[in-house]
């Protein structure tokens, strides 16, 4: 798929990879006005080889790389704009997505694979709307690596995160002890480890003909085997896991050279620019100051609240994540981070497992025709509950049903469950950091939803604030890598100007505080539904 903007260049360009759950993209950039010039998307395959499990095949997704950049190259061909404006190619990628593979062959030696996914049959239909990074295999070996603790404490490690089978070094650990040839590669030192931005990096500057294996602070920060505060792999966390220091990739800034292409229509344009998703959409909606946040809504939410130069620990369920560092001599940036586990799944387990809706876009207009969701409160836990409750044993459910409830106040009650579970993140930064929130920027799929983006302003008393330009995520990576040393084609600290649509909250916070209470009520019903003893049941 192509978008054209403009025909007319003599500017420098530059390229974003974005490499996400669903589909790989590639987006040029006009690097003074930030604006796509064009882009390509290829969908990406997952399987699900037992149920609970997400994989994606790491070939196809260097593949469906190589594919967008070359498309591309076709299009800016075709439009007689020069490939040789593309000064630099910055990387995002969907962050805690786990893959080895062999340094002397260059080939995986399994699938990646991610996190905590919905473990019923019945939830099927709507796995593929689901990331790879919800998978549940690795359940068994959190329970092992917490009783290793003092105390069985979870968040043990001082990291800023729990240990949870969202993270990158919980998924190694069960690869080692499941894959056999993961195992072997381990023992004979031939074995690479990275998340999904260490593998494109490695494959594109060269493979095994001198691939440079790294990846920047804000995905390293995301393993479980980084010290936020040295900004190093740390020997006591690699020690805990049992994860020999040397497969782990090089730590770099999230803006630098890290090595140029190796092949393809862009040879020798260099990748000079790397973010975790989540990292992106914050620099790509110029969050670049202490206390300003980005949620972003896709089929989960993330909230990042920019704590500047220190990291901040959280006491009421939230991540302390590496948000960026623009420069190898720049200070690192920390973010306090909340995710949702389902957000846009909603919508589609409501299309494809309920049939209450046919289209994603239908849900507006069924739950602006009532306004309202008549007393009904939808907590969609279907892979338990992440912050601030961190919770797996949590269910779905749907409470407050009378005979005059319709599938329009369902609708309803579904997109208010978005915003109620926003707001209580919200709440909990706000705790953490002592000073509330005056704004939330909102970027991603959902915010096409103009019900939705009132509902949150409402629900959260404060302004929403959303940028008409929507690629913030591969814009966050394109500015990364265009204002590097060596590059600097883009000025990153000067603010660029952005169209926004502005949201205020327009009911009164009596009534919000209400809602939410009552929501509250419903989360506490949808607690421990899974247990030891409810197994049997599945």
């Amino acid at each position: 798929m192509a978008l054209t903007c403009h025909t007319n260049f003599s500017v420098p360009l530059v390229g974003a990879i974005d490499q996400g759950t669903s589909s790989t993209r590639f987006l040029v950039f006009n690097a003074q006005t930030s604006e796509v010039v064009c882009q390509y998307q290829v969908e990406i395959r997952q399987s699900f080889p037992k149920e609970g499990w997400v994989e994606e095949d790491p070939q196809e997704i260097l593949q469906s790389v190589c594919e967008c950049v070359e498309k591309v190259c076709e299009m800016l061909t075709h439009m007689n704009i020069s490939t040789d404006l593309i000064k630099a190619i910055g990387v995002t990628n969907q962050r805690e997505t786990t893959l080895v593979w062999d340094k002397e062959t260059g080939l995986p030696l399994y699938n990646a694979i991610g996190v905590s996914a919905c473990q019923f049959e019945g939830f099927k239909k709507v796995l593929s709307a689901l990331s790879v990074w919800m998978d549940l295999r690795t359940q068994s070996t959190v329970d092992r690596l917490i009783s290793k603790t003092p105390g069985g404490n979870k968040n043990h490690l001082k990291t800023g995160l729990p240990i949870s089978t969202y993270f990158s070094a919980v998924k190694l650990r069960w690869l080692m002890d499941h894959i056999e040839e993961v195992a072997h590669a381990v023992d004979t030192h031939t074995a690479m480890f990275g998340t999904v931005d260490s593998w494109l990096v490695w494959c594109l500057t060269g493979g095994v003909d001198g691939g440079i294996h790294c990846t920047d602070v804000s995905n390293a920060s995301r393993t479980l085997l980084f010290n936020i505060n040295t900004l190093q792999w740390d020997l006591e966390l690699c020690s805990f896991f049992e994860i020999p220091v040397e497969i782990l990739p090089e730590v770099k800034s999230s803006s630098e050279i890290y090595g140029y292409l190796a092949s393809g229509s862009l040879t020798g344009t260099p990748i000079s620019g790397c973010l975790g998703d989540q990292s992106a959409a914050l620099v790509g909606q110029m969050c670049l100051k202490d206390g300003q946040a980005k949620n972003t809504y896709g089929t989960g939410c993330f909230l990042l609240r920019n704590t500047g130069t220190k990291p901040v620990m959280s006491d009421h369920g939230l991540l302390t994540t590496v948000a960026y560092k623009l420069g190898p001599d720049r200070p690192a940036c920390y973010a306090l981070e909340g995710s949702v586990a389902i957000a846009g799944a909603v919508v589609r387990w409501l299309k494809d497992n309920m049939g209450i809706i046919q289209s994603s876009a239908e849900i507006e207009k069924l739950a602006a025709s009532v306004g309202t969701s008549y007393g009904c409160y939808f907590v969609p836990a279907f892979s338990g509950l992440y912050a601030p409750y961190w919770e797996p044993n949590a269910r779905g459910i749907i409470c407050g049903l009378t005979q005059f409830t319709t599938r329009n106040h369902l609708a309803f009650a579904a997109l208010e469950a978005v915003c109620f579970q926003t707001k209580e993140i919200l709440d909990a930064m706000n705790q953490d950091s002592g000073v509330p929130l005056t704004q939330l920027q909102v970027d991603g799929g959902m915010t096409c939803n103009q019900l939705l983006m009132q509902l949150q302003a409402d629900i959260l008393c404060i302004p929403v604030v959303k940028p008409t330009m929507s690629e913030t995520t591969a814009l966050g990576a394109a500015m990364a890598a265009g204002s590097a040393d060596g590059v600097s084609v883009w000025n990153i600290n000067t603010e660029h100007s952005v169209t926004t649509e502005r949201y205020q909250p327009q009911i009164n916070p009596n009534e919000t505080e209400f809602r939410y209470a009552r929501w509250k009520k419903a989360v506490q019903k949808a607690m421990n539904w899974e247990t030891a003893e409810s197994e049997g049941d599945l």
